[in-house]
């Protein structure tokens, strides 16, 4: 395309002359700030630039907090052709798809158009004695690249000039684990991953805190969310659980994509992140709220947890405690409990991945 190799032209003599101004710290890499939760976007507070200098590399910082520019050509993703959608590495906020990336030629990342709904922000750029398009994210207000006309006719005719270090790739495979679920229907009509079946299940082996932050890593798994089941009281608080007077379990809802992980699967992770054998206890953690339990949600799960558990019972030296019961009210906890280790890194927990 003559417009672009024209761009890569006019971008190499501005080089040449020390016009724009390039970040030369290396290849990026892509600092995980916060996980995504979509219903938290238009709650998110951008962190303060000493706290974004701890958590970005100094070329991440650059781009995006002072409008700088990586080189051409060496950089994270100018020639990365896995599936998958690109995001704000400040806030997570979605930016583009794998599905509207094309080879420019420029050596840098190049996309027809934003992903549908997304909120770019464009500014009239006179900088370098030249009028361009400059684009940022809306959410956490990233400096991105510019917006350029010359981009495929049959697309649109846009290119966006994206800097790696912007940017945080996500892989179309681990999509719905990380929190963009609700952009996977252009790949699967593209052929590119299998429609998700999505299942629930309900877990409780002690403190949510730990079980959480091992269960949410797990391929397969789509969401987490830490809270009470098993009890009588309506509405409980975490204060009310902790009484042991409610009946409640601390408990994880799971909800996970059966065509990855297996209920079974699931469990198999589930015996080996706590001990079963301790009836009413995890560790230091003593009391009713942190007893071993399965809350099936279906009759194939109560069998397949029966099954899962008679196979366990050789892997212990004492007997499994794990009750199986039928699943009632499952109860959110409170939002400071939600990842919070992901919050909290370093925070207590007692559970730990056995082989």
């Amino acid at each position: 395309m003559p417009s672009i190799k024209i761009a890569v032209i006019a971008a190499a003599v501005l080089l040449a002359a020390g016009i724009v101004t390039m970040v030369r710290h290396g290849r990026a890499q892509p600092a995980e700030i916060s996980t995504f939760e979509p219903e938290n976007m238009k709650d998110f507070k951008k962190p303060e630039p000493a706290e974004l200098k701890k958590k970005l590399s100094s070329e991440q910082f650059a781009v995006t907090q002072q409008c700088g520019t990586e080189p051409a050509f060496h950089n994270a993703y100018w020639d990365n052709h896995k599936p998958g959608i690109y995001v704000d590495v400040v806030s997570g906020e979605p930016l583009f798809s794998s599905l509207d990336k094309f080879d420019s030629g420029t050596g840098w990342p190049s996309f027809t158009q934003p992903v549908k709904g997304t909120g770019i922000v464009k500014k009239k750029d006179a900088a370098f004695g030249m009028v361009r398009t400059e684009v940022r994210s809306k959410v956490a207000d990233s400096h991105l690249g510019h917006m350029f006309e010359d981009g495929p006719a049959d697309k649109g005719g846009m290119r966006y000039c994206i800097n790696s270090a912007s940017l945080k790739f996500i892989p179309v495979e681990e999509m719905d684990q990380a929190g963009y679920g609700q952009y996977l229907e252009p790949f699967v009509k593209a052929g590119l991953i299998k429609a998700p079946v999505r299942e629930t299940a309900i877990l409780a082996g002690g403190c949510f805190w730990g079980m959480e932050e091992i269960i949410r890593k797990i391929p397969g798994v789509i969401k987490t969310t830490v809270g009470y089941s098993g009890g009588t009281t309506a509405n409980p608080t975490y204060e009310d659980v902790c009484t042991g007077g409610t009946g409640h379990a601390e408990a994880i809802q799971v909800e996970f994509d059966s065509t990855r992980l297996s209920y079974e699967s699931l469990l198999d992770y589930f015996f080996r992140m706590h001990d079963p054998t301790t009836l009413n206890r995890q560790h230091n953690d003593v009391g009713t709220q942190y007893r071993s339990a399965i809350f099936y949600t279906s009759e194939a799960q109560k069998q397949t947890a029966e099954r899962v558990k008679g196979a366990q019972s050789g892997k212990f030296k004492r007997p499994i405690t794990t009750e199986i019961t039928a699943a009632t009210k499952f109860y959110s906890a409170e939002d400071y409990h939600q990842k919070y280790l992901v919050k909290n890194p370093g925070g207590y927990t007692c559970h730990v991945l056995r082989d």
